[in-house]
């Protein structure tokens, strides 16, 4: 299903335009120098932006919702296309659905989500500062987990289905035969980019160790570093919310028979205090460093999947300005 074609982009933006009769289109959007997935109409269109990391919000905040009532029905919505999911995201979802749609126990209102989910991913022809996905094995190329991906190449937008659901879709908007095969020349330019991409973040991260080797350093590490680095931590969970693979909650009990599930972060304090008041993380560099350990450490064992994905939205959120790329740089000395 990797097969390529290429579409003007004023014929593109009229395709996305037809598609908002029967869809629901989330689709990244550059406003006031910040870029985020938005909610569009017909005239916002030509706003979409392509190839350009990253949107402010991540991917798991569609299908799992800061706070909802799981103690309800499970009805079909309509269904919704996500435009301009970078590959990070992407990545994010192999944890997220090991987790959430696990065979033995699979989450209804996750999986709802996921099956009425459209999602059209796009390249990073471009680096932000704090990007770094390279760095543990994830390639600025958004084809795994996107159903679609739409690339940018000159004055035309290159789509490429990947999933059976991708195809279906594609199937439906070349109705008219508007697409077309790419050429040679326009294939060098789209590896060329990609080439491109990867070059600039593996000489900018050179010095960063990878997942596995960051996962032995903070199982060695002792506690100074973690005290130093932690010291301007405001534990506002900044970092666990913003990232795309963290998704602890808290079940709350509401009058009415209501059970709400609220996005819950271990950054806070009393993250793990139990009956008794006894806290194992009371210390808040117990639990800076706890973080650290559950992302290198103990998911990827669990789950055989990377759960930082290299995006940098934890160093970009947090208030207390710190870097975890520089801790683990300086852990590697």
């Amino acid at each position: 299903m990797n097969r390529r074609f290429l579409i003007s982009r004023e014929e593109w933006d009229k395709v996305i335009a037809g598609l908002l009769v029967e869809y629901d289109i989330y689709a990244s959007v550059l406003n006031d120098g910040i870029q985020d997935y938005q909610l569009i109409q017909e005239r916002d269109t030509g706003l979409i932006v392509y190839n350009r990391p990253k949107p402010t919000t991540p991917l798991k905040t569609f299908f799992l919702p800061v706070k909802e009532n799981v103690i309800r029905e499970v009805k079909k919505g309509k269904q919704r296309i996500i435009i301009g999911v970078p590959s990070c995201d992407l990545a994010g979802l192999n944890l997220i659905d090991s987790i959430y749609l696990d065979d033995s126990y699979p989450d209804l209102y996750y999986q709802d989500r996921r099956d009425n989910t459209i999602l059209i991913g796009t390249d990073c022809f471009s680096v932000q500062e704090h990007c770094h996905c390279t760095s543990y094995g994830i390639q600025p190329v958004a084809e795994a987990n996107s159903d679609i991906s739409v690339l940018s190449i000159g004055e035309n937008m290159m789509v490429c289905p990947h999933t059976e659901k991708g195809m279906v879709m594609f199937n439906t908007i070349n109705s008219d035969d508007v697409f077309r095969e790419p050429n040679e020349n326009e294939l060098k330019t789209l590896q060329a980019s990609r080439d491109e991409t990867i070059d600039l973040l593996e000489r900018k991260n050179h010095l960063l160790p990878d997942t596995n080797e960051t996962g032995r350093l903070i199982r060695k590490s002792r506690d100074e570093i973690w005290k130093k680095y932690s010291l301007s931590c405001v534990s506002c969970g900044a970092c666990a919310t913003i990232c795309p693979t963290c998704t602890c909650f808290l079940l709350i009990d509401r009058p009415g028979f209501e059970k709400i599930r609220h996005l819950d972060a271990c950054q806070y304090p009393a993250f793990e205090r139990v009956a008794a008041g006894e806290d194992p993380l009371k210390e808040r560099h117990k639990r800076f460093r706890n973080r650290y350990l559950c992302k290198y450490v103990w998911k990827p064992e669990k789950y055989n999947h990377v759960a930082c994905t290299g995006c940098g939205r934890c160093i970009e959120a947090c208030i207390g300005e710190i870097n975890k790329n520089e801790l683990f740089m300086e852990l590697s000395l």
